[in-house]
């Protein structure tokens, strides 16, 4: 199977920035900022998460957790052993990355339970206990790929039932989502979408509402709203975002953006920079 991430990667940038590593003393908490989401390594120790958005969880083993989404949260350590690893990250959640649906308000793994990362926690670990040049840079560099890493386990192990990854985790379904993140100028019809992932046409729209949980036609309009968004923050003109997205005109991507948006291309873009 081809790549599955490579596009989403490409539109949108990842950066972690690791703010943590060591003992956790005392209860640490974490307000809802905008665009940005956590990822939390429990080493060792005993350790209590609360948040208005989920159940009280209680972890007693080397444990990761993951807010996709801006979500307040507070860690409290249950005894004097617990050490972490903690980071914020940026992911393109203000420019619509289907991700940021597509997952839980937490994703909860045990270590035990992600044999694929233990090279990459290894040398996390170790790097986080030395103090060395560049550690600052090696550790947000390591978490960043601890992200994608996760991510491809949460395709691979199937271990989510609705959403883009679990459209991913479908061979037949991740050819024909494959296909529209790789080509969304293309003029898509559900025929030629249902070709891509050799189904019928009535068995592909039923089993992509299933399991993506929206139809093929409003995920491509997402999706090319999303890449137009991206590459407007690029500083690309509103005439190229149009032909690379499939819209034809600025016009027409514009009456896009007001539709979904309620904003033009040109104000959207500017209510993105005042906020940056």
């Amino acid at each position: 199977m081809s790549d599955r991430l490579v596009d989403l990667l490409k539109c949108f940038s990842l950066k972690a920035r690791v703010f943590q590593t060591g003992p956790l003393c005392h209860s640490a908490g974490f307000d809802r900022e905008a665009g940005v989401g956590y990822i939390h390594l429990l080493q060792r120790g005993r350790l209590q998460v609360q948040s208005d958005t989920h159940p009280t969880l209680q972890f007693d083993e080397p444990t990761l957790f993951l807010y996709m989404n801006p979500t307040a949260h507070h860690l409290m350590p249950q005894d004097s052993q617990v050490e972490t690893v903690c980071a914020s990250f940026e992911f393109g959640m203000g420019l619509n990355n289907p991700l940021a649906r597509a997952l839980p308000e937490v994703v909860v793994i045990r270590l035990a339970d992600i044999p694929a990362l233990d090279r990459a926690l290894s040398l996390l670990f170790i790097e986080a206990a030395e103090h060395h040049c560049g550690q600052q840079a090696i550790l947000d560099r390591m978490m960043e790929v601890i992200i994608v890493l996760v991510l491809r386990d949460l395709m691979n192990q199937h271990r989510l039932q609705v959403g883009l990854l679990a459209g991913l985790a479908d061979e037949r379904l991740a050819k024909a989502i494959n296909a529209m993140h790789a080509e969304p100028a293309k003029e898509w019809s559900l025929e030629t979408l249902a070709e891509q992932a050799n189904l019928s046409r009535a068995r592909f729209a039923n089993r992509f509402r299933e399991v993506v949980g929206t139809t093929p036609g409003a995920y491509l309009s997402e999706w090319r709203l999303t890449v137009a968004q991206s590459l407007l923050r690029q500083g690309k003109p509103v005439q190229y975002v149009a032909d690379v997205v499939g819209y034809g005109s600025a016009s027409a991507l514009s009456r896009s953006f007001r539709a979904h948006l309620g904003q033009s291309p040109r104000e959207w873009l500017r209510t993105q920079f005042a906020a940056a």
